[in-house]
């Protein structure tokens, strides 16, 4: 059973930077609640998005397989070159993620996390034969709150990707999407998730 974390609007209070922080500090929690109750599922990917003050914060976990095509540690000098290409694609996390021009962000640090492939502190709760990719792509922004979309590059970059599903947390509300993989030459176009009025 897949567990989210459920996103509420505050009604009556604007304090957006408290409700990110609450997100946030619960998110590890939540996170390791969540890697030991959902199941792992191929070609799906979760983002959550959080704009708070002058950053965009996206936060992803996907199977290991989704972005390489395997779900352990590399064998042939192949699949090394696979998993450096995968690495370096996520490092250059502005080529994946396009955030909406009114924002005018530049992207900050990048932390990817996978035990399989001895990235950052991955969940040691992760089950053997499953691995994940998990990351955390910063974007600094002057006017964060004007972003209204990201362009995502993802299932172009990504061929095991078939959905994305994710929430957004922004001052004004909380919203839930799917995208998933288009069809034919249309899955080599940025998939736009939006929210907002």
């Amino acid at each position: 059973m897949k567990h989210h974390i459920r996103l509420r609007r505050i009604s009556g209070l604007a304090l957006p930077s408290l409700f990110a922080a609450a997100l946030f500090a619960a998110a590890p929690f939540v996170s390791a609640q969540a890697q030991q109750q959902h199941a792992h599922v191929h070609g799906q990917m979760k983002l959550d998005v959080a704009i708070d003050g002058p950053t965009v914060v996206i936060d992803m976990e996907s199977p290991l397989d989704n972005i390489v095509g395997f779900e352990r540690a590399p064998k042939t000098d192949a699949e090394k070159a696979t998993v450096e290409a995968a690495v370096a694609q996520l490092r250059a996390a502005d080529k994946l993620f396009t955030i909406d021009p009114a924002a005018n962000c530049k992207l900050g640090p990048v932390d990817l996390r996978s035990g399989a492939l001895g990235l950052g502190n991955p969940d040691p709760n992760e089950p053997p034969g499953h691995a994940d990719l998990d990351a955390t792509f910063s974007f600094n922004c002057t006017n964060a709150a004007a972003a209204k979309f990201i362009d995502l590059n993802l299932f172009s970059a990504f061929k095991g990707l078939r959905q994305i599903d994710s929430q957004i947390a922004s001052a004004q509300a909380q919203f839930k999407r799917q995208l998933k993989r288009p069809a034919g030459a249309q899955a080599a176009q940025p998939a736009r998730l939006s929210w907002g009025k």
